[in-house]
């Protein structure tokens, strides 16, 4: 759906300084909305150029949303992909907030970076 991301949710934080991430016991599925991938320049967000299949992203949840997904935002500097693998496997490291490159290739792909913590 060019609209939003549905993601698998395996680890969350309690919203407090200093909290530990937990690994949960079982998966949650989310929701990133097309509106809530980045706080500037909503309407000319492209999932597709924020996310892929098997990236890693922090997020947090903003809603409870609908009975089956709860509705998370990336639309913070800190917030976005943090683990990404390229077409071909291998892993991808940041360069800027919109790209990631494969250091054995080369090759820039889009993504909506997170700032490293």
């Amino acid at each position: 759906n060019p609209r939003q991301a549905t993601v698998e949710i395996f680890a969350l934080q309690a919203n407090r300084p200093g909290a530990e991430m937990g690994v949960c016991e079982h998966t949650f599925q989310g929701v990133i909305r097309v509106q809530d991938v980045r706080a500037t320049e909503k309407d000319r967000v492209r999932i597709l150029e924020c996310f892929r299949v098997g990236d890693v992203v922090r997020a947090v949840v903003i809603s409870l949303g609908d009975q089956s997904n709860y509705y998370l935002s990336t639309a913070s500097n800190s917030l976005g992909v943090v683990v990404a693998h390229s077409d071909a496997g291998d892993p991808l490291h940041p360069i800027n907030w919109r790209q990631m490159a494969c250091a054995r290739t080369g090759i820039v792909e889009e993504r909506k970076v997170a700032k490293p913590i």
